[in-house]
C-alpha cells in the first residue's frame, strides 16, 4: 500500500538550493513531452518551477511550500498542473494528454503510483 502521508525530511543538502524533483514524460502525448518540476530554496520557502522543451509556462498549487510537500500533496500538484492558456500558443494543452511515467529521488512511491494509475486505464 501506497503511503500517501510520506514527506521527504528536506530536497537540499548544506550544498544545494536548487534539486530535479520529479520528471514526467506523457508516452501518449503528441509530443512525447518531457516535463521537470524543480525545487528552490528562496527566501525562507521552496518554489516549485516547471521546466519543458518548449519553455511553457505552467500553473501549479502549490506554487510553493515552507516545507517538503507529502507525497499526496505531490499528486495533486502534479494531476492539477495547467498550461498557462494565456501565454499559450497553438495545442499546447495537448503536452498534457494520457497519464505520465513519473519518476522521483526523492518520492520512492510515486512511480508506483502513476504506473498502477496508468495500468487501470489500459496503458502500458
Amino acid at each position: 500500500m501506497i503511503d500517501f502521508k510520506f514527506r521527504p525530511e528536506s530536497y537540499f543538502t548544506e550544498e544545494t538550493t536548487s534539486v530535479l524533483l520529479v520528471k514526467m514524460n506523457y508516452p501518449e502525448s503528441q509530443w512525447g513531452e518531457q516535463i521537470s518540476i524543480y525545487a528552490h530554496w528562496l527566501e525562507g520557502k521552496i518554489q516549485f518551477e516547471v521546466v519543458d522543451f518548449y519553455g511553457n509556462e505552467y500553473m501549479l498549487y502549490p506554487s510553493s511550500s515552507y516545507e517538503a510537500l507529502t507525497l499526496e500533496e505531490l499528486v495533486f500538484l502534479l494531476e492539477g498542473m495547467q498550461v498557462n492558456t494565456d501565454t499559450m500558443e497553438g495545442n499546447m494543452e495537448l503536452i498534457l494528454d494520457g497519464i505520465p511515467e513519473v519518476e522521483s529521488d526523492f518520492y520512492p512511491e510515486l512511480g508506483k503510483y502513476f504506473e498502477e494509475k496508468r495500468k487501470s486505464f489500459g496503458l502500458d
